[in-house]
């Protein structure tokens, strides 16, 4: 078998609801992807998401690398890409690149193999923990408990991960309305809570303290910067919950720091990490030293495939039951809070042609960026609930204005 030609379709897409985090308090009203599909001589396809921002560097990657060559050999092909990046890195939109083209290549080999990609990777049980990701900072209180408690009655979630770090009594209520929601599903709901590096070390303990005053936290996720592997520790010591940490690293040489100074108790690997291959890199040196996994949000709950080969898989973070964006489709269901892959060979997932053609984009709108709002003005320094202007915002919900605050900090 061999590659013999690509195809990458770039389409934009509203979303179910209004999503942020602490970085982005007015949330984002739209999404956007690439569709890449990588024909074969045999008349395989294999097909992958992502990368909204990276089609030149997949272009250049397929049409220096990949054409000519049998998808089935991923890791060598992965190999290759990792090391034609080498002097500039595969940071940012190279990893986003490999990432794609990684996925799609595993893809291609578990459909060389007829069998779902659960199976080429060696997993005896298709069925996985999984828990609800609101990204749901704009939504009001009762937007919080209506959610989860969506997520519950209808999917059977036990679990759900709130985004904090702005306004510790706000937090603190919308914990509690969180829990109610996924009470309609269990009386002891698992609760996570993620500040996307919006504390320092001192105020993440300080705060989480107080929240474990209240409630009991399965996690905290990423309390303080990625990079502060010391800092990461030090909270790790100085409260009950395990922090959790990682998701926005991209290689094994990233989290050497976190495995040598045990600074994340629950690592957080994804197939956005370069691809699949280096997630399960990852995933085998987190399991040399007795570390759990959590696999990160990923287009259909894609990354529910890469679960059952992972031998300290903890849990599965999903932002949605199914897909929404009225192109993708996944083989992938959600059964009482479950993740359960199907038998459709390869990922699972894949797209509706016609809907890409009616939402293929030449270039994202704004609102529908990868990233518009950037770091968060005093994020770490002080505490910056969200202004009047940003709370208008949230509220007006995905039929709202885009909004993206002025950035700049009190001091520059």
């Amino acid at each position: 078998m061999k590659i013999t030609g690509y195809a990458i379709t770039l389409y934009e897409f509203p979303l179910n609801r209004r999503m942020g985090d602490a970085n982005s308090p007015s949330g984002r009203i739209r999404g956007s992807s690439n569709v890449l599909e990588l024909f074969t001589d045999e008349g395989l396809t294999g097909v992958s998401f992502g990368g909204g921002g990276a089609g030149p560097q997949i272009k250049s990657m397929v049409e220096g690398m990949l054409i000519g060559e049998d998808p089935r050999r991923v890791t060598g092909l992965w190999k290759r890409m990792v090391d034609r990046a080498f002097k500039a890195g595969h940071d940012g939109v190279v990893n986003d690149a490999i990432s794609v083209l990684d996925v799609a290549l595993w893809d291609l080999k578990a459909k060389a193999n007829d069998e779902p990609l659960w199976r080429t990777l060696g997993g005896s049980n298709p069925k996985v923990h999984a828990y609800a990701s609101g990204l749901d900072s704009p939504l009001s209180d009762d937007g919080i408990e209506d959610w989860y408690g969506m997520m519950a009655d209808q999917h059977g979630f036990k679990g759900g991960k709130l985004k904090v770090g702005l306004d510790q009594d706000a937090d603190l209520r919308r914990i509690g309305r969180m829990k109610k929601g996924l009470e309609r599903a269990t009386d002891n709901p698992i609760l996570y809570i993620d500040a996307n590096e919006v504390w320092n070390p001192k105020m993440a303990i300080r705060k989480v303290r107080e929240m474990e005053e209240q409630f009991d936290i399965a996690w905290v996720e990423e309390p303080a910067r990625r990079w502060d592997f010391l800092g990461l520790r030090r909270i790790s010591d100085q409260i009950k919950a395990p922090v959790c940490a990682g998701e926005n690293l991209d290689s094994l040489g990233d989290f050497l720091p976190y495995f040598h100074n045990r600074s994340a108790d629950v690592v957080q690997v994804s197939h956005g990490m370069t691809g699949i291959t280096c997630a399960l890199q990852l995933a085998d040196a987190a399991y040399g030293f007795e570390l759990p996994i959590t696999l990160g949000g990923s287009p259909g709950n894609m990354n529910a495939q890469l679960a059952p080969a992972i031998p300290n898989f903890l849990t599965l973070e999903a932002q949605n039951a199914t897909p929404d964006d009225g192109v993708m489709t996944s083989d992938i269901k959600i059964v009482d809070g479950w993740a359960v892959c199907g038998d459709q060979p390869g990922t699972g997932v894949s797209f509706d042609p016609e809907a890409l053609t009616r939402q293929k984009v030449e270039k994202v709108t704004a609102s529908a960026g990868p990233s518009p709002f950037g770091r968060r003005p005093g994020a770490g320094l002080w505490d910056n609930p969200p202004t009047a202007e940003e709370a208008a915002a949230a509220a007006t919900g995905v039929n709202g204005e885009h909004y993206v605050p002025t950035h700049g900090s009190k001091t520059q």
